[in-house]
């Protein structure tokens, strides 16, 4: 397939498609000012075990708070935290982190989101695989992972980003993979029971300023998981240790978790339209002008529609999907060199 970069290109309008692919075509090409959206964010810690446990999965997620509200313009109204210990800090801590303030506090944020709003649920804590069965350990009795996809059905097609960074967490991605989510697991199998340091680096990529990888001023979860990944592996490295935990990925339903990233046939594409806070950059941020902050806005909706068109692929005749991904690709070539030229990265 052939690009080639011209003004004006198009996507076909979809004529002749099933009625559903249209309709879900037709929400693709909506335009930016249509489709932005707030993100909801749950935190939950699990139980610690000990001391130092509890402190640092309650420091990761604490940081995390944070940098969303701070860096990244999330209200903190949208956050939810529920923790294994409200006294840790009584504060910011909303309830314990039992099945059922998961469940209330799943089912409360369903009710408060706009259809076009994102939910991202971060976990910390530790992880079991036992009987085949993976499970993120919380007060009382754990959810099963068929249990946590049960709550995230309740939310309809909203795109949602579920991120375990628990050991043994890798079972969580076939349980929970579907259209529209992003799954992220510190460990690629069960049995990679050992403590995990993905987490500390994925807060990190949202605290920090190292895993802008495009300079846009925005943290994609792309971006946050290739950057976790990367430091992940230079700590094993330091320490001379081998590597015992795989980070997978997958927002594109096929139940595989991937570590390398195919935005086009694989994984990747979803996720790298995912942001913590609404498109056009961080709250606050006076390094991004206006007119670049709305290039940035469309060059966000561009690859949207990208990945919306390629969840369809199946249900499409393939020149007809070649068609629009390389108008799709030339548009978002012209933008990025739109935003180049306004003094940003493209």
């Amino acid at each position: 397939m052939g690009i080639q970069a011209e003004a004006g290109v198009g996507v076909k309008s979809g004529a002749g498609l099933p009625a559903a692919t249209a309709a879900l075509l037709a929400t693709a090409l909506l335009p930016a000012a249509l489709i932005a959206q707030n993100t909801h964010v749950l935190l939950i810690s699990g139980l610690g075990g000990e001391a130092r446990y509890s402190e640092a999965f309650h420091g990761w997620l604490s940081r995390f708070a944070d940098a969303a509200t701070e860096k990244h313009g999330v209200p903190p109204e949208r956050i939810t935290y529920l923790g294994e210990n409200t006294d840790l800090d009584p504060t910011r801590i909303r309830a314990r982190s039992t099945a059922d303030n998961i469940r209330a506090a799943f089912a409360e944020i369903a009710a408060s989101m706009a259809p076009a709003d994102e939910f991202v649920v971060l976990l910390a804590g530790h992880g079991t695989f036992r009987d085949e069965t993976a499970r993120f350990n919380i007060p009382g009795p754990d959810l099963t992972p068929d249990e946590w996809n049960g709550l995230l059905a309740g939310l309809g097609d909203r795109r949602v980003t579920f991120v375990n960074t628990a050991s043994a967490s890798g079972p969580f991605v076939g349980a929970l993979s579907a259209p529209n989510r992003t799954i992220i697991t510190a460990t690629r199998t069960g049995r990679e029971r050992n403590m995990t340091r993905f987490g500390l680096h994925f807060v990190d990529a949202f605290a920090d300023d190292g895993a802008d990888a495009d300079k846009d001023s925005r943290i994609s979860m792309l971006e946050a998981f290739g950057y976790a990944l990367r430091e992940v592996q230079r700590e094993y490295e330091g320490d001379n240790q081998l590597l015992t935990e795989h980070a997978v990925l997958d927002d594109n339903g096929d139940s595989e978790g991937s570590r390398e990233m195919d935005d086009l046939e694989g994984d990747g594409a979803l996720a790298r339209t995912v942001f913590l806070a609404s498109m056009g950059g961080a709250a606050g941020d006076d390094a991004v002008t206006p007119a670049l902050r709305a290039l940035y806005q469309e060059k966000a909706a561009i690859e949207a529609r990208i990945a919306e068109l390629r969840s369809v692929k199946a249900q499409l005749p393939l020149e007809r999907y070649e068609d629009e991904l390389e108008a799709l690709l030339v548009e978002l070539a012209l933008k990025n060199r739109e935003i180049r030229a306004g003094g940003g990265s493209g």
